[in-house]
């Protein structure tokens, strides 16, 4: 069995990483694949994958995290490099494409001039920091990224709030690591929750040949037009625990062919049924079994088959 997308860099698993990798090989899961959400957590990924056999890691930057570049008394006008142009040769992303204006409110004047130019080295270094990652042997993808409208109830993020000033940068970040995935060969992995609008014209603009078979939706919302869009760009779908408990996307996965099918545990988080009801939480990589049985349910095939196309499939999106 193949865990296309599990978060083994996160704290919850730093006391017991080794258990829940050996759990996760007696439960027979061959291969797992490690997204980081942002720079910290891109390098755990590359960490800890670099330690294990059968483990891959993936570097980008979460949506969510975009609010790290925000503060409340900056407005953020257009790039003057156009989102979704070529990135400079040699693929290092230079002061200039991401050169802005930031206009400044009378707090930020207080705060001084260079306040505008300190928002804009965060986000230039962070992208320059993750290309570099990229060339790590165990790197296989870029990702998580994409974009995310949700209104999360609880985040780090003190200001946080989903307005255009978030979502500007959220589609920005987006675009440059779309191309980076492209440049350095990469495949991609993409998050969206409730922000189709914004993802799939972003997708459509920047898609290259080298992202067929080699980009995913990761936990694909139940949407046709999610579906319709991967089928014409001959994309894979991520199914993941929710599959075992809502009805929604238990219709969805119906229609998915399983050959565009990957299945992933999302760990620590979306715990299947039954562990959902018994709280037997955090999820972990051993327990894509639940999700793979309700697949083979579903499509009325047998386990066997379900972890052998779904295994080739996630070999195929990450070229292992």
């Amino acid at each position: 069995m193949f865990d296309t997308h599990c978060h083994l860099n996160f704290k919850r698993f730093k006391k017991n990483l080794d258990e829940v990798i050996s759990r996760a090989s007696k439960a027979g899961v061959t291969k797992i694949v490690i997204p980081g959400t942002d720079v910290t957590s891109s390098k755990k990924a590359i960490e800890v994958a670099d330690q294990h056999e059968g483990l891959y890691a993936a570097v980008g930057i979460h949506p969510h995290h975009a609010a790290k570049y925000l503060e409340s008394s900056l407005i953020i006008s257009p790039l003057r490099h156009n989102v979704g142009d070529p990135l400079p040769e040699g693929g290092a992303i230079s002061r200039s494409p991401l050169k802005r204006e930031y206009p400044k409110s009378s707090q930020a004047r207080r705060m001084g001039a260079g306040c505008s130019e300190q928002i804009l080295k965060l986000i230039q270094d962070d992208i320059k920091i993750i290309e570099t990652l990229l060339i790590h042997p165990k790197v296989v993808a870029v990702g998580e990224v994409g974009m995310d409208r949700h209104v999360y109830e609880e985040t780090k993020y003190k200001d946080y709030s989903v307005d255009e000033r978030f979502i500007k940068i959220q589609r920005d970040l987006l675009s440059f690591q779309i191309q980076l995935a492209i440049r350095h060969k990469k495949s991609l992995i993409l998050h969206n929750r409730e922000a189709k609008s914004d993802v799939l014209p972003i997708l459509e603009k920047n898609w290259d040949v080298r992202l067929v078979q080699h980009s995913v939706f990761h936990c694909c919302e139940a949407d046709v037009e999610l579906l319709d869009f991967a089928k014409k760009h001959d994309m894979f779908i991520g199914v993941d625990g929710d599959v075992t408990y809502d009805k929604q996307k238990q219709d969805f996965i119906k229609v998915v062919p399983l050959e565009m099918l990957v299945v992933e545990t999302d760990s620590p988080f979306i715990l299947p049924e039954p562990l959902k009801s018994q709280r037997k939480y955090p999820n972990e990589p051993a327990h894509i079994k639940y999700i793979i049985e309700e697949v083979a349910r579903l499509k009325e095939m047998s386990v066997d088959e379900v972890i052998k196309i779904t295994t080739e499939n996630g070999e195929q999106l990450f070229s292992l």
